[in-house]
């Protein structure tokens, strides 16, 4: 067998194997695009009348929305602008629990609470990462299914390239004719399409790959010349406990020194310590909408000392290329890296990939289905 006829083997195999799970993991990315501006069309709750008030604490906040959920563990406290609720984040692996209660800021009134793992986006998510199977096996298959897809477009492109310099036009664009067969029209829609979306889709496919995997994102950062640690660690306190029992927890203070120092900053999300010798972690939101160039700050949770982090979780002014490529790769896998135009284009690139395990399973079944007919006129 030549080397075309045992890649397009290679291609078709694989592609038969892995083509629901493609197909499924690429809708689902398709409705996830735009999931931050569908939701904004009735999140009116996340806005308060701005008063001249001073803010609740994060321990006031906390609090509050423990006698809630007395039972799950406070993951987080965003604090926005001062039209924004606060909102509390609760969140357990195991049984797994996410939900948000969102504050009024100035009286400590609950607005609303969000049940992140119901409702549609919640269903889509599922299915995107592991099919709506339980979470270890499902994105196993899912993790395991893109990385054959990766090998899937490189096979792909290879078979799509012409022999002849002359049938390159046909390659790419569609030459239909009133008499043009179905199997003709769907054989053009699978390499075509698969011609022009190949490299956006590899970029996709490949950053969710990343995400799944973090021996992948260590080849990676190593390879781009990455020095520091690639892992998200919390540092641990420089100092003894020397908290007095008081009304006012040092934390409580941590808000006021973070507005000074960031005064353009969307928002603060405070994380409290999991243990007396943790430091608070703080995520500053410097875009609305992105999440690569987020401050991580770390305080001792005693003196509020600054903590530098090794790792590539600092400050964003300080991290060097090969740190840029690992903290960017959510905002390129899902568009946003480039506005509402990437979000589009993510959007257009998962539709049409949703298409080709589609066309290419009725490529198959028309070649099997036409030697099969072929067979039996000769039976006959």
């Amino acid at each position: 067998m030549s080397f075309k006829k045992i890649l397009f083997q290679l291609h078709k195999i694989l592609g038969l194997a892995t083509g629901l799970v493609v197909f499924i993991v690429a809708i689902t990315g398709c409705c996830w695009a735009f999931k931050e501006e569908i939701e904004s069309l009735y999140d009116d709750y996340k806005k308060v009348a701005p008063q001249n008030e001073s803010n609740l604490t994060p321990t006031e906040a906390k609090e509050l929305t423990k006698k809630i959920f007395p039972n799950n563990s406070v993951h987080g406290t965003i604090f926005g602008k001062n039209d924004d609720a606060i909102e509390v984040i609760f969140y357990d692996a195991e049984p797994e629990f996410y939900q948000s209660v969102f504050l009024n800021p100035y009286s400590g009134e609950i607005i609303q609470i969000d049940d992140h793992l119901s409702g549609f986006f919640a269903f889509i998510l599922k299915g995107h990462m592991r099919l709506w199977l339980p979470k270890d096996i499902g994105e196993q298959v899912v993790g395991v299914s893109i990385l054959i897809f990766l090998l899937i477009i490189i096979s792909g492109f290879f078979l799509w390239l012409p022999k002849k310099r002359k049938n390159l036009k046909q390659r790419l664009k569609f030459d239909w004719k009133k008499t043009t067969r179905w199997k003709r029209k769907n054989f053009d829609l699978h390499t075509v399409i698969g011609f022009y979306v190949c490299s956006l889709a590899l970029i996709i496919a490949f950053t969710g790959s990343m995400m799944s995997y973090d021996w992948l994102q260590y080849v990676v950062y190593k390879s781009a010349g990455g020095e520091k640690n690639p892992t998200f660690l919390i540092p641990k306190n420089q100092s003894e406990n020397l908290v007095n029992i008081t009304d006012v927890l040092p934390i409580d203070f941590l808000l006021t020194k973070l507005e000074k120092e960031n005064p353009n900053a969307e928002s603060f999300e405070i994380h409290y310590p999991h243990s007396n010798s943790d430091a608070i972690y703080v995520e500053v939101g410097n875009s609305k909408g992105l999440h690569y160039d987020a401050d991580f700050l770390f305080f001792d949770q005693n003196t509020l000392n600054e903590i530098q982090s090794e790792t590539i979780y600092g400050k964003y002014e300080n991290t060097k290329v090969a740190d840029k490529i690992l903290r960017m790769n959510y905002d390129i896998h899902i568009g946003a890296i480039g506005g509402i135009v990437g979000k589009i284009i993510a959007f257009l690139v998962s539709l049409l990939v949703a298409s080709l395990p589609v066309t290419g399973i009725l490529l198959w079944y028309g070649r099997n289905y036409k030697k099969k007919k072929s067979l039996d006129s000769i039976k006959v």
